[in-house]
């Protein structure tokens, strides 16, 4: 089982680190949460990527990821869900005048415990990443290598893991360079406003996305 090439890895670790080195709305939402709370903020979002990451994983594994390839219906309900949810947050963070929480936003009394389960909840209700490993992991299936769920699932399983070598750094170093502006009520504000606006943009880009 999961008998693979040199080269077979070397081009699935090639194309995974190449993507986690792109920029895109989790790390802009791991960096968010980092500039305004520090390193403890940044990791629980970036667990909580990472989470609904693995979720999306285990759906192409087992085949209903292709559901939302295959159903507009099922597509357009996820899609105007996480939209929603995106603008919701947004809203929040324009309104708060320097002051906004996850922890105020979202059902979780721990700001971490918050901030983990907003991450967690951007990438489930996102159908374009599931959408994205539907398209993506196939490509490394090999006949005969094993199972094609479990080929599934080791290959999403180790495109997550490889964010290891690329976001914790990321958050230790906007940790580092905004440690000694959050104590500044006007750099508070427009972090909330930058965080308000990127959320809702990303709510819009994902409300008017095809499949």
């Amino acid at each position: 089982m999961f008998s693979y090439s040199v080269q077979h890895w070397a081009t699935f670790l090639a194309a995974a680190f190449l993507l986690n080195m792109s920029p895109g709305p989790d790390m802009a939402y791991i960096l968010a949460n980092t500039v305004r709370g520090g390193r403890r903020s940044g990791f629980a979002a970036m667990l909580g990527i990472w989470t609904g990451a693995m979720g999306h994983v285990a759906f192409a594994a087992v085949g209903l990821s292709a559901l939302l390839v295959a159903s507009a219906t099922a597509f357009s309900v996820v899609k105007y869900a996480g939209a929603a949810y995106l603008a919701w947050l947004g809203i929040q963070a324009l309104r708060s005048r320097g002051a906004f929480s996850l922890e105020e936003a979202g059902p979780s009394r721990a700001t971490t415990s918050g901030i983990f389960a907003h991450g967690m909840l951007v990438n489930l209700l996102n159908p374009k990443v599931a959408i994205f490993f539907l398209a993506f992991l196939p490509q490394f299936v090999v006949p005969g290598a094993g199972p094609v769920s479990a080929q599934l699932a080791l290959h999403g399983v180790l495109l997550i893991a490889s964010s290891v070598f690329v976001e914790p750094p990321l958050v230790l170093l906007g940790d580092r360079i905004s440690n000694g502006l959050r104590g500044n009520v006007r750099f508070r504000q427009w972090l909330d406003r930058g965080l308000g606006a990127f959320l809702i943009l990303i709510g819009l880009r994902l409300a008017v996305s095809e499949r």
